[in-house]
């Protein structure tokens, strides 16, 4: 069993940047594909990036280069920095784990592909 905590959300202003991080605990996830969520008020959780377990990213078209996911096995932790905040990114944001090794791409964009779910860190971006 894998639990997830995520951390690092909070209230910004537009063109702020913020790092969240997901600590896991209870299995090493370096083996684990990961990512990175998010559900806004009214709207279905839509997906963000994900990481591979060799490191290799996947970004939502939408995000590309405002947001970076990373990971640091030695922390069993997975990073999710995001420049140039704009309201519209106002969501909560959930880190999730799949063990899956055979997935990569657009596998890893849907949220069947992940057994583990953290619960959520809120991140609000004022105008």
């Amino acid at each position: 069993q894998v639990q997830l905590v995520e951390s690092g959300g909070g209230l910004v202003q537009a063109g702020d940047s913020l790092r969240l991080s997901c600590a896991a605990s209870g299995r090493t996830v370096s083996s684990y594909n990961m990512g990175w969520f998010r559900q806004a008020p009214g709207k279905d959780r839509e997906f963000v990036a994900s990481i591979r377990w060799n490191g290799l990213p996947y970004y939502a078209d939408s995000l590309k280069g405002r947001f970076t996911i990373s990971r640091d096995n030695a922390k069993n932790t997975v990073y999710l920095q995001m420049n140039s905040l704009k309201p519209e990114d106002t969501a909560v944001y959930y880190c999730a784990a799949d063990s899956n090794t055979a997935h990569y791409g657009s596998t890893l964009a849907m949220k069947p592909s992940y057994a583990y779910w953290g619960q959520g860190t809120q991140v609000t971006v004022s105008s």
